[in-house]
């Protein structure tokens, strides 16, 4: 394993951040910790960049014991979400002196730089200062200094959340594209699960200083392991006395308008709560014996207006248990 870590734990102020974290990563695997605010995720990459000292920990780098190597020396491209560029250097400028501080040969910098500004497609803006640069360009030369000195490792920290929805789309696309060509290990911190589940090869789901669940996009969505990895992975409509369980989950495209109900248990009556078109689907709210239930349609419904009696199936395959003991899931 590449990077192997285990019973981090971290606190600030007495106030737990980590909580014995332990996970693996392989080399060129692109992985996201994601989670909401105050999880500790950010904690979580600042330790293994070296910017911060766990309370405890086992940190190792392809066998190498991480913990006795200076942040300075871990050789690891760190991105923030503030692009953190010198505004008084050019963009050519900005990403040669990452080169310089890492004691490249000086002849070989200029190639490089060369190299890399064609990377992220920004080859005609070397010359100009950072604030000539849209946030989208910013980020770029960011992300093309961090990469100059071929590092070991690429960390991320919520690199896209000060940039608006479009250009946010593209650059995780283009983030996602450069590290799957250059084959880099990448650790990307996120809130946001879309941009985790485009961009991650596995999905660490973090909560409280803790791992919810680890695993791949497909498995964190299908197979959440309790009720917090799935409400936050995805829309879930978390109801109770379904099937005969006293909590379920059920994802809103899995369930079906149908013309009327029968006395089927996978068959309830209810009424539109409100209708809302969001392009390639319309999502509407049912309310069905008193709970609110989102169901997700193909294109645009205008007849379903709020208080329109409809009729709902809500297959029996598709419906999560959340109620046993353990706060695990099951169909």
């Amino acid at each position: 394993m590449y990077l192997s870590l285990f019973g981090i734990r971290k606190t600030f102020d007495g106030v737990t951040a980590l909580d014995g974290v332990s996970l693996e990563v392989e080399l060129g695997e692109f992985v996201c910790f994601l989670g909401p605010s105050g999880c500790g995720k950010t904690t979580l990459l600042r330790i293994i960049a070296g910017l911060e000292l766990p309370d405890a920990a086992d940190i190792r780098l392809d066998g190498r014991n991480l913990l006795d190597i200076p942040a300075r020396e871990r050789n690891f491209g760190i991105v923030f979400q503030s692009y953190s560029l010198f505004p008084n250097m050019s963009v050519a400028r900005n990403i040669a002196y990452g080169l310089e501080c890492r004691k490249w040969p000086r002849q070989e910098i200029p190639a490089r730089v060369a190299e890399m500004l064609a990377l992220v497609n920004l080859a005609d803006q070397a010359d100009k200062p950072p604030h000539q640069l849209s946030g989208g360009q910013q980020q770029r030369v960011a992300l093309a200094r961090a990469l100059a000195p071929k590092p070991a490792m690429l960390l991320l920290d919520e690199p896209l959340s000060a940039l608006d929805a479009k250009v946010r789309e593209e650059l995780r696309a283009e983030i996602k594209d450069l590290q799957f060509r250059l084959g880099i290990t990448t650790i990307m911190v996120t809130h946001d699960q879309h941009e985790a589940m485009e961009v991650a090869d596995r999905i660490v789901v973090m909560n409280r200083g803790r791992i919810e669940q680890i695993g791949r996009p497909v498995e964190l969505y299908e197979r959440p392991t309790n009720r917090f990895v799935a409400e936050f992975i995805g829309r879930m409509n978390v109801v109770r006395d379904i099937h005969g369980h006293a909590l379920a989950g059920i994802r809103p495209e899995h369930i079906e308008l149908v013309d009327e109900a029968t006395t089927s248990l996978e068959h309830r009556s209810g009424r539109v709560l409100r209708c809302v078109f969001l392009g390639s689907i319309t999502r509407v709210t049912i309310s069905v014996d008193g709970e609110p239930i989102t169901i997700e349609l193909t294109g645009r419904r205008d007849d379903l207006t709020p208080d329109t009696a409809v009729a709902i199936r809500i297959p029996a395959r598709a419906v999560l248990r959340l109620d046993d003991a353990a706060g695990k899931t099951q169909r």
